[in-house]
């Protein structure tokens, strides 16, 4: 994308995903070539402190609803969209949305794909959608599916659903399940552990503060091998504040989430989690 085709739009888009100035976000996107990533990147190696929103897992608007098996053993997480608030807190849109999210417990559904084909009362999901379209006007679907297995899995529907949350446990804990879920559709964490956290996403975080660093004036003339040495300090830090069980617990701040987890059961692991929410 050359200079001349980013847009109004291209820079609001921006400004909205990260709450940088409208020239900061032109400038990032005319630097970037109008990559979102990289202009997204770019405003944090200037040193700006910005709101990325994880735009793979958001929705505008719709019910995202989370169930288990009724062993406890798999979890669900449906989302179906629509295009206004209006829609996803009418009462109908929401049975909707449950039913279609009991089909998918009830056929142990692998895919969002595979949730379309399965029937609720002899019609397919894929048909009840386009009647539904039909009957409200607006574009609707299966926009977001997640689905976990563990030994315990906890579901949470958070803030009239608008965010669903599944936790894969190591054993059976409902007590320590809800909390670790409340616990992440709190903080959002990227992983489990900082083992868990994918190479690609520490390369990109490394990258940005060995970048911020080496543009700080104080840091001028300095080795690279110091500076290696402080942006692994500073990657410590991001592991601390973005994986799970190295979280402050939310309940109660003076322990982490693992150390909560070992007062309930020192056996008790986290083994997967997802969080979808919408935008």
């Amino acid at each position: 994308m050359s200079t001349a085709t980013i847009t109004a739009a291209d820079i609001n888009k921006l400004r909205q995903a990260t709450g940088a100035g409208m020239m900061d976000c032109r400038k990032a996107l005319t630097e970037t070539n109008g990559d979102f990533e990289a202009a997204i990147d770019w405003l944090r190696k200037q040193g700006q402190k910005v709101a990325a929103k994880r735009s793979d897992r958001e929705a505008k608007e719709g019910v995202i609803i989370a169930k288990t098996s009724a062993d406890n053993k798999t979890g669900f997480i449906v989302c179906i969209s629509c295009e206004t608030d209006f829609v996803s807190k009418n009462a109908d849109f929401v049975a909707f949305a449950q039913s279609i999210a009991d089909a998918a417990v009830a056929n142990d559904v692998k895919s969002a794909e595979e949730l379309n084909e399965v029937s609720v009362n002899g019609a397919k999901v894929s048909d009840l959608i386009n009647d539904k379209l039909a009957a409200i006007g607006e574009k609707i679907g299966v926009a977001k599916f997640e689905r976990i297995e563990a030994p315990y899995v906890a579901s949470y529907i958070h803030g009239a659903y608008r965010m669903g949350v599944l936790v894969g446990l190591s054993e059976a804990a409902e007590e320590a399940g809800k909390d670790v879920a409340m616990q992440i559709a709190a903080m959002n964490p990227v992983a489990v552990d900082a083992d868990s956290v994918p190479a690609e996403t520490v390369e990109r975080e490394r990258a940005i503060v060995v970048e911020t660093m080496k543009a700080d004036p104080k840091m001028a003339g300095k080795p690279d091998e110091m500076i290696a040495k402080i942006a692994e300090g500073k990657l410590n830090a991001f592991f601390k504040e973005q994986t799970l069980l190295a979280q402050p617990f939310v309940k109660d701040g003076g322990q982490s989430v693992a150390d909560y987890l070992k007062s309930v059961n020192s056996n008790l692991k986290v083994t997967v989690f997802k969080r979808v929410a919408l935008g």
